[in-house]
Formats: structure tokens, C-alpha cells, sequence
């Protein structure tokens, strides 16, 4: 990895800072308290955010004054260019991540938890790791040195990635623990089974089901014997019912044979009499042919009216002459009618023009009612105003001493809302971590009580590592501590945002109000404005009124006149009418003839019809006769084949059977229960055989289980030991590499006669040996060698890593700040040398820190920090190294 480019805004000591870094060593110059470490802390920050501010808070990294902050970062890494931006802004007394943006060659990803997620997957260490290897900041130079063997052998650990096998094997260590857990209820559930199946096997199941079956066999023969005789039986019962039927068959038939006999002779006798009616009939329309007769000769003779076709004649011209006179009628009807509305429409016209005028003075009496109503409205809503602007006034004054200036308040909750997530997403995390340890105590004092190491499961003998569990109790402890901290600090955080809420609903209560002023005063102008609208309107009111009863006046007159020519008219009407009523009178009388014409050709045509219906019911009661001979014939023939002594038979052997059958059918339905039963219980015990049958596939699926478990029982005991031993066997490859290195750094940086060579254990202590072979304590070296140990280990833990990966995953610029603080002008002549090595040996960035003027000359390039005295602010500029000091050429 390589950084590119850094560019600051408002970032502590920086107002606007823009830095491109080379390859190479690149050295940071500048005196005391002018911003160099500043500049190292900045690419940190852009790559892993908050978690970069150890104890500080995202607002210390805004500068002083200022409302927001930037910084972007460009790198390169494994030969792709990367990009990452943070800002942040405050809000209240809080500052916030505004934005959070990882440009990669393939994807945008947002959001600070997924950037620094990313991030560490990407350089394969978190925020702890890259301070641990890559970044020696100012004062952290002894770290290593002065941490405890515990907490330093969990620093190189994660480096080299072997805190993952240890993760490996507290899961194996899970997993063998899950399948033992499992083990014990399948082996529980087995036996069950195998109870189960001992119980069955002591019924004797074989020996009931042939009982059973034979039992059923009997009992089929029995039914089989009745169920013979039964239909022999019902064979007897079906010839009894033939005889019986066909006996029934021709009583039905002589029945029915009487009955038809008797209906003919009765339609017979009913056919004369309508003859005879008929007869009747045909006399009394000849009576009424010549009565009618002699009514139409006296109606000729009343309207003196020519016999023959001339009758239709005088008809059709009294019609067309009625015609004329409807047509004249229909015509003075109409005029009537045309002018009465006319005069209708005039008088409702005139009422409606009244009814105008006297809803137009109704309207001004309106207009002047709500002109009185207005003015008082205005009056209400001028105080109304007053007493708007008072609340309001009420409510802004909360805001006097409150953490928000007044329009901030939904800002200042979404701060603290980010805040209350943050502090919750921490406290989970920090719960996991402590179920995680509190379940590590509790596998640990177990191993313990069976004599193995709480670590890597070996036994305590063979193992370094039996102190293991103190300091998971000491980690415990911390933990539940810091716990406690997050949740004070969460509960801080819950009372400042109800106070802004309450704040919020403040705003909001007042810009209510303001909306509230702005609407009375808006209605109030309106109200002004339409004041002289309405003063106007009611003027133009009773003029119209005025209007509307003149000309309502006029068309009174005009109907009044009109009345004078519908008198005429009626007149002229009932003349009319005297016409028609005598006109309607001959014509009833000439049509009066016409029916009778009509009437008699319809008496002649129906005596005509009855005496052909005489001839035809003649003619039917011939044919009836003849039938009535036939039946009578055929029901002696059958009345002579009747034979009761044998219909007396069928009957008896009838019954008989019947009563056999109903007997029989009691023994068979009591037979087919008994079989049923034995079905039944037979199914039963095949149940219970396929059930048992059941039950030992079970059980030997489950042993089979339970041996497959004990297996994987065994396999994860395997695993979890082995997991164990391949840490420790990792451990101690990369203790003899990192051990070989470190000689390597330290005896090219400090070259003496001094010290021999540094030993390190398997559990990374520490040991320096002097030239005579006397052991000693790195905290036993002077300040400046304690610094020089220290940098050298951390450069020797950088190559094991460059050197481990393989170039999979390039390591990060090794960045040292003001790595001097401890050095005299000797050490740091070592120093030099140390930055050249690392150089030599391809870091392909390195960027020093450091107000010392020795390692200038080191450098590839030079970058100076200045800080201007009247406004505090930082500024930086390239420089060029002397060339007397360029060691990297000789």
C-alpha cells in the first residue's frame, strides 16, 4: 500500500491543506507544536474514522471556530487506486459524520461502520493492529517493550493472524461441546426406543395373530352356510312375488277395463245431450237474427236514412264533416290554450320579477347586516393578532438558555439519535465480548479440572500458558467496566435528546403560531377590502329592485288584455261543439245498423257451425260404441282366467320366506360383528408387528447415530487439539523467524561490542545478551537503547508480515512518529541507519516525523510544517534535502 495524496480542511491546526507523498522515505520537518503529527493523525483518521481517536470525541478534530471538517485520502494498494472521504459538521455541542465515502475500483461503499469494515478487510488489520505494526505514533515508541507478556503476545499474535486458530479452536471447542449435548439426548432417545421395543417383543405378537386368524376362518365358514340359505330363500320369495304380481297385474287390468267402459258410456250419453244442446242453441240464434231484423228498419226509418251501401256513405261524410269540425275545434283549442298560457307565463313573470325585487331588498338588508359584521370582525382580529404575537413571543423565549439556537432542534436530536445508536451498537458489541470471555472462563476452568491447559488443551505439564485464566478474568472485568461507562454514557444521551424534543415541539408550537398570525392577519386584509365592495353592492341591490317592479307592472297590463281575446275564442268554441253533439248522434245510429249487419252474418255462420258439430258428434258416438262392445268383450276373458287358490300359495310361501330371511339376516349381522372384531384386533396386532418392526429400524438408525456422533465427538476433540498445537507449533516458527529478524534489525542499527544477540520465547519475552552472556530485561536498557530495541522489533514484525503474505496483501507505509524523543545524537545517527535498512530491504514508503535535523538527510523528500503565530494555523510546503546529508546516494 502507498499513500498518494491527503487533503485537510479545517483539521485541527489546518485550515486548508493539500499533501502529495512519494515513494520512498519521506520526512515531516517543522519544530515542536507545529502540526507534524497532526498530518500522520489525519490519514489515520481517513482510513479507520472514530476508531482512530482513542480517547477523544470527533469533535477534537474540528478545528477551533469552526462548524465542519474534511479530509480525503488517496492510495494505492495491491496496484489499484482507492479513495476515501469523512466529513463531519456540528450540530449542538456534538459534532456528526455528514459523510463517509470509499471509492474502489469496482464499487462506492457508504457509511462509517461498512468504510472502516472495508478498510480492515482490505489491509487485513484493524485500527489496533495498524498502530501496532505500521504507525508508531508520538509516545507509543515502548510500547511493545512495556506491555505485559500477555497483552504483547496477543499484539503479535493478531498480526500474524494466529488469534484466528485460537478463535478455531474455542469453536471446535463449541462444537465438541453442541455434539455432546446432542450425544446425550440421542442416546437417551435410543433408549427409550429400545424399552419400547423389548415391551412389544414381550406380547408374543405371532402367536395372537394366528389365534386371531383362526378364530376369523370359523366364522367366515358360518357366514358363508346362511348366506346359501338365504338366497335360496329369497329365490322362493321372488317366484311368490311373479304370481303374486301378475295376479295383481290382471285385477289391475279388469279394474282399469271397468273404468274405461264406464267412461265411454258416460261420453255417450254426455255427447247426446250436447246434441241436443246444440239443437237448442240453433233456434235461439234464429229468433235473434229476426229481431235484429226489425231493429234496423226502425233506425232507418229515425235518421231517414237510405238502405244498402248508402248507409256507408252517409257514414264516411258525417265522418269527414265531424273531421273539419275537430280540426276547426283543435285549432281554437289551441289558441285558447296558447294565449291562457301566454297570460299564465306574462303573471308568472311579473310574480317573479316582484319575488327579484324583493329578494334583491332582502340581499341589501343582508349587505348591511354583515357590513356591521365586518367592522366587528376587523376589531376581533386586530386583537387576535395581539394576543399571536404575545405567544410567540412566549415561546421563542424558551430558546434563551437552551444548548440550540431556536430552528436547530431537529438537528441537534439527529445528533444525538447518531450518538444513542452509536453507544448501543458499542454496548452490544462489548456484551458479545463479555459472553464470549465469560464462556472462555467456563471451558477454561473445566480443561483445568480435567489437567489441561485453558488455552491450547494440552496438558498442564507440557503448557506455558496455565496463567491464561487470570487474565480472562482481568479482561472480564474490564469489559463489564467499560460496559458500565456505555451505558452511563447512553443514559447522558437519552436526557439530551428528550430535552431536544421538548425543544422541537417548542419550534414547532411556534411556527404554528407564526402560520396562525399569518392567516388572521391575511383574512384581516381581506376583510378591509371587501368592506367598500359590500358598501357598493348593496347600493346596486335596491336599484335593481327598483327595476324589477316596473317591469313586472308592465306585464301585468299586457295579460289583461290578452284575457279579452280568450272570451272570443271560447265562444266561437261552443258553437263548435252544438255541431259535432248532433252530427254524434246520427252517426251512432248508422253504426248501429252496421253491427247489426254485422251481428246477423255472425248468427248465420255460427248456426251453420253447430249443425256441422251435430254431425260429427254423431259420427263419434258411432265409433264410441263400437269400442265399448270391445272392452266388454275382453274383460270377460280375463275375469275367466282369475285363479285365487293359487294367489292364496304364492302368498303363504311369501311369508315364509320372508320371515327365514329376516332370521337369517339377524344371524348374519351378528356373525359379521364377530368378524369384525376379529378384523379389528387382527389389524391391531399387525399394527402393533409393523410398529415394532418401526421401532427396530429406529433404534438401529439411532445406535447408528449415536456412533456417528461419538465419531464427530472425537473428530472435534481432534480439531480442537489440534488447533491448539498448530498455534503453538506457528507460534513457535514465527518466534524463531521474528527472533532472527530482530537480531538482523538490531545488530545493523546498533553495532557495538555490547550486546551479543536478543532471544525470544514462545511467549515474545524478551532478552538482550551482553558480549560476556549475560542475560538482560529490555527495562534494564538505557532510554534511548529501550527505543532503539523497541523500533527495531516493530520494523522485524513489519518484514515477518511483507515476507508471511507473499505479496497478497501489500503491506501499509511504515510511519514513524517523532521516533527521537528518547534518542541522544547517537542513537539517532542509528536511527538513520535503521530508515535506510528498511528502505534497502523494499518498504516501499516510509514516512518519518520528527523535528530533528539528522534525519533530513535521510530523506527522499521533505516536507516542512510551519505554523503561522496570529491565526494558529498550520501550513506545509515541500523542501528539498541538503545534499551533504543524502545518505541513501553513497
Amino acid at each position: 500500500m502507498k499513500v498518494d495524496r491527503v487533503r485537510l480542511r479545517n483539521f485541527k491546526c489546518y485550515g486548508d491543506a493539500d499533501l502529495a507523498l512519494e515513494r520512498g522515505v519521506t520526512v515531516v520537518h517543522g519544530v515542536n507544536g507545529s502540526g507534524k503529527s497532526t498530518l500522520l493523525e489525519a490519514v489515520f483518521f481517513a482510513l479507520y474514522g472514530s476508531k482512530a481517536l482513542d480517547d477523544r470525541t470527533l469533535d477534537d478534530v474540528i478545528t477551533t471556530g469552526e462548524e465542519e471538517t474534511e479530509v480525503e485520502l488517496w492510495f494505492t494498494h495491491d496496484g489499484r487506486d482507492y479513495h476515501v472521504e469523512r466529513a463531519l459538521k456540528l450540530r449542538g455541542d456534538r459534532a456528526t459524520t455528514t459523510t463517509c465515502v470509499l471509492e474502489t475500483p469496482t464499487e462506492t461503499i457508504e457509511g462509517a461502520r461498512d468504510v472502516r469494515r472495508e478498510v480492515t478487510e482490505l489491509l487485513r488489520m484493524d485500527a489496533d493492529a495498524f498502530v501496532n505494526c505500521a504507525y508508531v505514533r508520538q509516545g507509543e515508541v515502548n510500547k511493545l517493550i512495556h506491555a505485559s507478556p500477555s497483552d504483547r503476545q496477543d499484539m503479535i499474535d493478531d498480526l500474524l493472524q494466529l488469534g484466528a486458530l485460537e478463535d478455531y479452536r474455542e469453536r471446535a471447542s463449541d462444537a465438541r461441546l453442541g455434539v455432546k449435548s446432542v450425544l446425550d439426548g440421542q442416546r437417551e432417545v435410543t433408549e427409550n426406543v429400545r424399552q419400547r421395543v423389548e415391551r412389544k417383543e414381550d406380547k408374543d405378537l405371532h402367536e395372537r395373530l394366528n389365534g386371531l386368524e383362526s378364530r376369523q376362518a370359523e366364522v367366515n365358514e358360518e357366514i358363508d352356510h346362511f348366506e346359501t340359505q338365504r338366497e335360496q330363500a329369497r329365490t322362493t320369495l321372488e317366484t311368490a312375488k311373479e304370481v303374486l304380481e301378475r295376479h295383481e297385474e290382471t285385477r289391475e287390468e279388469i279394474e282399469t277395463l271397468t273404468e274405461e267402459i264406464d267412461t265411454l258410456r258416460s261420453k255417450i250419453e254426455e255427447t247426446e245431450r250436447d246434441r241436443e244442446d246444440a239443437k237448442d242453441e240453433i233456434n235461439a240464434r234464429e229468433d235473434r237474427r229476426e229481431t235484429l231484423a226489425e231493429e234496423r228498419a226502425e233506425l232507418l226509418e229515425t235518421v231517414d236514412a237510405p238502405d244498402g251501401d248508402d248507409v256507408e256513405t252517409a257514414i264516411a261524410a258525417l265522418e269527414e264533416r265531424d273531421e273539419t269540425l275537430r280540426d276547426d275545434l283543435e285549432d281554437v283549442r289551441v289558441t285558447i290554450t296558447e294565449t291562457t298560457g301566454e297570460i299564465e307565463r306574462l303573471r308568472t313573470a311579473a310574480d317573479e320579477l316582484e319575488a327579484q325585487a324583493a329578494n334583491a331588498r332582502e340581499q341589501a338588508d343582508d349587505v348591511a347586516a354583515k357590513l356591521e359584521a365586518d367592522e366587528n370582525a376587523i376589531d376581533e382580529r386586530e386583537a387576535s393578532l395581539e394576543e399571536l404575537d404575545t405567544r410567540i413571543e412566549t415561546a421563542r423565549g424558551r430558546f434563551e438558555d437552551a444548548p440550540v439556537e431556536f430552528g436547530d432542534a431537529a438537528d441537534r436530536i439527529e445528533s444525538l439519535e447518531a450518538d444513542c445508536e452509536e453507544l448501543t451498537d458499542d454496548l452490544g458489541d462489548v456484551t458479545a465480548e463479555i459472553r464470549t470471555v465469560e464462556n472462555a472462563i467456563e471451558e477454561g476452568e473445566r480443561l483445568l479440572e480435567e489437567g489441561k491447559c485453558p488455552e491450547c488443551g494440552q496438558p498442564v505439564e507440557d503448557s506455558p500458558h496455565v496463567d491464561v485464566l487470570d487474565e480472562k478474568r482481568e479482561e472480564l472485568a474490564d469489559l463489564q467496566d467499560r460496559r458500565d461507562a456505555l451505558e452511563d454514557d447512553r443514559d447522558a444521551v437519552d436526557e439530551r435528546l428528550e430535552r431536544a424534543e421538548e425543544l422541537r415541539d417548542a419550534e414547532r408550537r411556534v411556527d404554528r403560531l407564526e402560520e396562525n398570525r399569518e392567516n388572521v392577519a391575511q383574512l384581516l386584509a381581506e376583510k378591509r377590502e371587501t368592506l367598500e365592495e359590500r358598501r357598493e353592492s348593496r347600493t346596486q341591490l335596491l336599484e335593481r329592485a327598483d327595476e324589477y317592479e316596473s317591469a313586472a307592472e308592465e306585464k301585468r297590463t299586457t295579460a289583461d288584455d290578452l284575457e279579452d281575446d280568450v272570451d272570443e275564442r271560447r265562444a266561437e268554441l261552443g258553437e263548435i261543439n252544438t255541431e259535432r253533439g248532433e252530427i254524434k248522434s246520427v252517426l251512432e245510429s248508422l253504426r248501429r245498423v252496421e253491427a247489426i249487419d254485422d251481428e246477423r252474418r255472425d248468427l248465420a255462420s255460427e248456426v251453420q257451425t253447430y249443425r256441422e258439430r251435430r254431425s260429427d258428434w254423431r259420427t263419434m258416438n258411432e265409433e264410441r260404441r263400437e269400442t265399448l262392445s270391445d272392452k266388454r268383450k275382453r274383460k270377460r276373458e280375463l275375469e275367466s282366467e282369475f285363479d285365487e287358490e293359487r294367489v292364496a300359495t304364492a302368498r303363504q310361501d311369501e311369508q315364509n320366506a320372508r320371515e327365514y330371511i329376516e332370521k337369517v339376516d339377524a344371524k348374519l349381522e351378528e356373525l359379521e360383528t364377530r368378524r369384525t372384531e376379529l378384523q379389528n384386533a387382527i389389524g391391531a396386532v399387525e399394527r402393533e408387528l409393523e410398529e415394532l418392526e418401526e421401532r427396530r429400524d429406529e433404534l438401529e438408525k439411532l445406535e447408528a447415530r449415536c456412533d456417528r456422533l461419538e465419531s464427530l465427538y472425537n473428530e472435534a476433540e481432534t480439531l480442537q487439539t489440534t488447533y491448539g498445537e498448530l498455534r503453538a507449533e506457528l507460534r513457535q516458527r514465527n518466534v524463531e523467524t521474528l527472533e532472527r529478524l530482530l537480531n538482523e534489525t538490531f545488530e545493523l542499527v546498533y553495532q557495538n561490542d555490547s550486546y551479543a544477540s536478543i532471544e525470544l520465547d514462545g511467549d515474545y519475552r524478551l532478552t538482550v545478551y551482553q558480549k560476556d552472556g549475560e542475560p538482560l530485561e529490555p527495562e534494564q536498557l538505557s532510554g534511548g537503547e529501550r527505543a532503539l530495541f523497541n523500533l527495531s522489533l516493530r520494523c522485524a514484525i513489519y518484514r515477518l508480515l511483507a515476507e508471511g503474505v507473499e505479496g497478497t496483501a501489500p503491506m501499509p507505509p511504515l510511519i514513524l512518529d517523532e521516533p527521537t524523543v528518547f534518542l541522544d545524537s547517537g542513537h539517532v545517527t542509528q536511527l538513520v541507519s535503521l530508515v535506510e535498512s528498511m528502505r534497502d530491504l523494499g518498504v516501499e514508503q516510509i514516512v518519518v516525523v520528527s523535528h530533528d535535523e539528522e534525519l533530513v538527510g535521510a530523506a527522499d523528500s521533505l516536507v516542512r510544517i510551519e505554523k503561522d503565530a496570529t491565526s494558529n494555523r498550520s501550513r506545509l510546503e515541500r523542501g528539498e534535502p541538503p545534499e551533504a546529508a543524502l545518505l541513501a546516494s553513497e
